[in-house]
């Protein structure tokens, strides 16, 4: 199994993150909007349409509010195995580490998950850090 950690600094405070990354329902216009393109809630999922035309669907695992974490995770396709979360710490007043991980199988499907988290990386910290709008 492989597993993808991006580690993601936001100039923006824990609990403001957090009350994002919580919005499960929300991904395409509060969290990653313009990597992810629509997202629709059904019970204990999510479908959620990326902007290069991939659509996944993600049970929510877990969500934990001491923690300040989301768990889900997806199937189907060319995945056999996918889990993944987010984890929301804060580092100093008003800055804020987003700790995404995810685990894959087959391990050949790096390739295709590495970059997405890469861009999800890059419009999640476009969306949450006011600095970088």
């Amino acid at each position: 199994m492989t597993t993808i950690r991006k580690f993601i600094d936001i100039n923006a405070p824990a609990a403001q993150v957090w009350d994002v990354v919580r919005d499960v329902g929300a991904v395409h216009t509060r969290f990653a909007p313009g990597f992810v393109t629509n997202t629709v809630l059904e019970d204990g999922a999510r479908v959620v349409t990326f902007a290069n035309g991939l659509v996944a669907r993600e049970v929510i695992v877990g969500l934990d509010e001491k923690l300040r974490r989301l768990a889900y995770s997806a199937s189907g396709g060319r995945l056999t195995h996918h889990n993944a979360s987010f984890e929301v710490t804060e580092v100093t007043h008003g800055r804020t580490r987003l700790v995404w991980t995810a685990d894959v199988l087959p391990d050949t499907m790096q390739s295709l998950v590495e970059p997405m988290m890469e861009a999800g990386s890059q419009a999640i910290v476009k969306a949450l850090s006011p600095a970088e709008r």
